[in-house]
């Protein structure tokens, strides 16, 4: 019993179509003058004309009037006074409306209504009214297919907006993903190194330099306050929409010369020289050109033994030129266990404004972080 309703659905309708063929044969073998086992045939093959729907969805259906229509040569009265085929002939009109090549549609709604008249026409009992009312009534249920096509068709466009526009939100929330991690990463590596500095600094001068050790307490007392205030900004990003809370704003390129001074209390000195005519620059990139600042310095501090650094901006027309190069020499401590994510968040940084970011030993030693964004 559990298998019928999956026989209905799958074979439901070629079961009707072959009752209503042996019916149709049956009812013109009892009544017909012609002979029967041509009247017979004849209005079974037109039934079952239906049954190749599934492999000529228009082909099926336009055979079945092809052959209604021929038959109706040879005795006009098997086609009008036979039910089966009659019903036959309007589920033919409303497959050729569902097919889904609008020409072909167009072609079989043309053929069904020439085909209809040719049947009235051969048809000796007509009336001059079924000239207008049967082709009438096949169109009705040629026009109720292509209804339920379109309707069908604007259900299908719906679906696959629905899927496109959830693409793109998952896309956009792992790519805002990555930008947090991007942005903690930086924040963490950068003050964490610094305060790192300033302690191991304190540590070496507390016994014979109390004043130096106090200015490093206090740059450690200023960088941990700097690194709150920034995740407190960043963590504000994740709130729920409508929750009240006033987030400092984003940093940029603004903020190098007091970038530097911060750095320049770790005994490496950070000069900031500007080329080009200064402007203000889309806030991603902003933010982005900052970052990317901020973690080369980082990395120099983290990685090498160096006492200055030149940060170059140049402002060209259409781009922004960045250039980090210090005087210091590797460590030669090996890589942390993370993999070094920080020069690889630069590059994520740049390419994310299809911008390009270079970085190796300088031409006079030390080493350089070069990059260019796109500044439309």
């Amino acid at each position: 019993m559990s298998r019928l309703p999956v026989f209905a659905r799958r074979r439901g309708l070629d079961t009707l179509i072959v009752i209503a063929a042996l019916e149709g044969a049956l009812e013109v073998a009892r009544g017909t003058p012609a002979p029967r086992w041509f009247a017979a045939s004849a209005v079974a093959l037109v039934v079952l004309a239906l049954l190749g729907r599934r492999r000529w969805p228009f082909a099926a259906p336009a055979a079945l009037w092809v052959l209604a229509a021929a038959l109706s040569f040879a005795d006009g009265r098997l086609v009008t006074d036979t039910a089966s085929v009659y019903i036959a002939g309007v589920a033919a009109s409303f497959m050729l409306g569902q097919v889904a090549d609008g020409v072909r549609g167009r072609l079989g709604l043309a053929g069904l209504l020439a085909a209809a008249a040719i049947v009235v026409a051969n048809d000796p009992e007509r009336g001059p009214a079924e000239f207008l009312f049967v082709p009438g009534l096949f169109a009705t249920a040629w026009l109720a297919g292509f209804a339920l096509r379109e309707r069908a068709a604007q259900v299908v466009a719906a679906e696959g907006r629905a899927r496109h526009a959830e693409g793109e939100r998952e896309h956009a929330v792992f790519e805002e993903r990555v930008r947090i991690a991007r942005e903690l990463h930086d924040v963490v590596a950068h003050h964490v190194s610094m305060m790192g500095v300033q302690a191991g600094a304190a540590r070496l001068v507390i016994d014979g330099d109390p004043v130096g050790a106090k200015q490093a307490l206090a740059a450690i007392e200023s960088s941990s306050r700097e690194a709150v205030a920034e995740l407190h900004r960043l963590l504000g990003f994740l709130r729920q929409a409508g929750d009240t809370d006033d987030l400092a704003p984003q940093l940029g390129l603004g903020e190098l010369g007091r970038l530097a001074a911060s750095l320049s209390e770790s005994a490496l000195a950070v000069e900031v020289s500007i080329e080009g005519e200064q402007r203000s620059l889309p806030p991603t990139v902003d933010v982005s050109a900052y970052r990317i600042v901020q973690e080369a310095l980082t990395n120099t501090l983290k990685h090498s033994v160096a006492s200055r650094a030149d940060v170059h901006l140049r402002y060209w027309p259409d781009e922004l030129e960045l250039e980090v190069v210090d005087d210091g020499r590797p460590t030669g401590m090996p890589p942390s266990p993370s993999g070094g994510l920080g020069l690889i968040g630069m590059r994520e940084r740049a390419a994310l404004h299809g911008g390009q970011l270079s970085a190796g030993p300088a031409a006079g030693g030390g080493f350089a972080v070069k990059v260019r964004l796109p500044t439309p």
